[in-house]
């Protein structure tokens, strides 16, 4: 059985001390090391290739978020789990969109955490509360019959575009991209555009392997855009 590689960023000694306690008894994980800052924590990744980093956010999300677009690109295989006390949908979102694989919380009990790194390292998202982790998901997303429009527009939304993005790409208006995605969300169950992020290479029967990217305009990190956590967004 191949054995999942953990690094972590993280500069509390208590808190590394429980997850390479946690992660020995484990036969399915090897935790390799840890580091306080970004920095360091980067060069680490970038020379161990890790299957899994575990980023805490003390140091700001902005500086997070460039940590999670840099680990990408430097270690393809390796995917970021965001690990915090707590965060908004919106930033949540954000995460996803630079490549963050989970967002876990350090007050979930330790089999949440388990769960989320064999998750993320098969290739899944993992977010606490979202539909895979509920016990009804699997049902209510069996086989959504999407025609090949709005299998376009999933796919568009997965990519982190606006609704006037979609529709310029698509040669479509704006409103008609909005009716697509009313009928998407009455077909698959999913509540909001946040969800359909997540759920969106599911939804089309696809592997895994990829992850919502960002949008044209997302680089600008301090400006959070908040339509994204609306239902059916501009």
């Amino acid at each position: 059985m191949s054995r999942i590689s953990v690094f972590a960023c993280e500069s509390q000694p208590i808190v590394l001390e429980g997850l390479a306690k946690v992660l020995a008894g484990c036969e399915d994980f090897d935790y390799i090391g840890s580091a306080p800052a970004l920095g360091d924590a980067f060069t680490a990744v970038r020379q161990s290739q890790p299957d899994i980093v575990l980023v805490d956010h003390a140091s700001g999300l902005k500086a997070v978020f460039e940590f999670i677009a840099d680990v990408k690109n430097a270690a393809g295989n390796c995917q970021a789990v965001l690990w915090v006390h707590d965060l908004a949908e919106v930033d949540c979102f954000r995460a996803l969109r630079y490549g963050a694989r989970g967002i876990l919380k350090k007050a979930l009990p330790i089999t949440a955490l388990i769960d989320c790194l064999r998750a993320v390292a098969r290739g899944d998202v993992w977010i606490e509360g979202s539909p895979e982790q509920s016990p009804y998901g699997e049902d209510r997303r069996s086989a959504p019959r999407l025609t090949p429009r709005e299998k376009q527009i999933v796919q568009q939304i997965c990519e982190g575009l606006k609704n006037k993005e979609i529709a310029q790409a698509l040669s479509i208006t704006a409103g008609t991209v909005k009716v697509h995605l009313m009928h998407i969300f009455e077909k698959t169950g999913v509540k909001d555009r946040f969800e359909l992020a997540i759920q969106g290479r599911k939804l089309l029967g696809l592997d895994s392997s990829g992850v919502p990217k960002l949008g044209p305009r997302s680089e600008e990190l301090g400006q959070p855009d908040l339509k994204y956590t609306t239902l059916l967004g501009e």
